[in-house]
């Protein structure tokens, strides 16, 4: 565990992550802050979590993002 006491990530999923962000911005400012279809057309939680957990660079601005509203 000590080497997670750095990371501000740490004990937070992304569903979290991304409820998080969707509640503070909404689908439609999400989306043109991240430029992702799973944000912009049809946005769900469940498809929105499956394409970033499949797409690493994806998943890094959505974390990037979170850190940047919420740190």
């Amino acid at each position: 565990m000590e080497e997670q006491k750095n990371n501000p990530l740490h004990g937070k999923t992304l569903e979290m992550i991304l409820v998080l962000l969707v509640d503070h911005y909404g689908w439609e400012e999400l989306g043109d802050r991240i430029r992702i279809n799973s944000f912009t057309h049809n946005p769900s939680i469940k498809s929105s979590l499956t394409f970033l957990r499949k797409t690493p660079w994806a998943r890094k601005k959505v974390e990037d993002l979170y850190l940047k509203t919420f740190a």
